[in-house]
């Protein structure tokens, strides 16, 4: 591990190999941790950056506002790096979204995969879905929201809890509890966002796109990597992926290094 200072904060991350820049944004309810699948096999052509989003793993929160977007900037710069390809999961390919839309002169290309988008609102369908899988969790108790959390989002709604790999499913669990306290914690901080926000501005992204999703995760996620292949003038849509859920790097590792080392040439 390997941390820097930046703009009152400790950034921690993780550097190995040599290459074309390429920078890992992780879920929120994740960590750097849930690239692990990923590291190692782009490291033998790229240089790959895994970084714990601020507040989140083991970087820092200090009180004063800040943007993730501008973290990520802010992060190259303190590493003397002109462009990085971004590759994010869930809210990481979010962040990574914003960052090509607010300094589209530092992203290379993105990678995306069961991406959120900033702006967009939930269904009614996935809001019902988490009613019907899951009902009223108090919000207090950490353990119990985590548990919901990886029921609806890293088992899926169409899977039983049985059926992924118990231990991914224990390490998805203690990531997400980790980081619910990480954003319990990031509530009390003034986070600056995209604005406008990127659900509207999705055909601004000039930047070769790779878009991917997990077969099993929710309705929302498949119809967001549609719209963001339909926009994104340089887009390539994968197949989704089969039995595998919102963490799909972790929980599918093969397809989705295959599918980033062809994209990353």
């Amino acid at each position: 591990m390997s941390k820097i200072e930046l703009d009152g904060a400790t950034l921690a991350y993780d550097d190995l190999g040599d290459g074309t820049p390429v920078v890992l944004l992780h879920a929120g309810i994740a960590d750097r941790r849930m690239w692990r699948g990923q590291v190692e096999a782009l490291a033998g052509r790229h240089r790959v950056l895994s970084l714990d989003l601020r507040g989140y793993g083991e970087s820092d929160l200090p009180e004063h506002p800040f943007a993730h977007h501008d973290d990520v900037v802010g992060f190259l710069d303190a590493l003397g790096i002109e462009r990085a390809t971004l590759v994010g999961c869930s809210f990481g390919g979010a962040v990574a979204i914003d960052t090509t839309l607010a300094h589209p002169d530092r992203v290379a290309a993105l990678a995306l995969f069961g991406s959120a988008v900033s702006g967009h609102e939930w269904s009614d369908e996935t809001n019902n879905l988490w009613d019907t899988l899951i009902g009223e969790v108090d919000g207090e108790d950490l353990d119990a929201t985590a548990e919901a959390e990886v029921r609806f989002w890293v088992v899926g709604p169409g899977r039983r809890p049985e059926d992924p790999d118990p231990a991914f499913l224990d390490f998805a669990r203690e990531m997400d509890r980790r980081a619910l306290a990480a954003e319990a914690a990031l509530g009390n901080v003034a986070v600056r966002e995209l604005d406008p926000p990127a659900i509207g501005r999705l055909a601004e992204i000039r930047v070769p796109v790779l878009v991917g999703a997990g077969a099993e995760d929710i309705p929302d996620i498949g119809v967001l990597a549609d719209l963001i292949a339909a926009q994104a003038s340089l887009a390539t849509r994968l197949p989704d992926v089969p039995d595998a859920a919102h963490l799909l790097p972790l929980e599918r590792p093969a397809p989705v290094n295959e599918a980033l080392l062809a994209f990353l040439g």
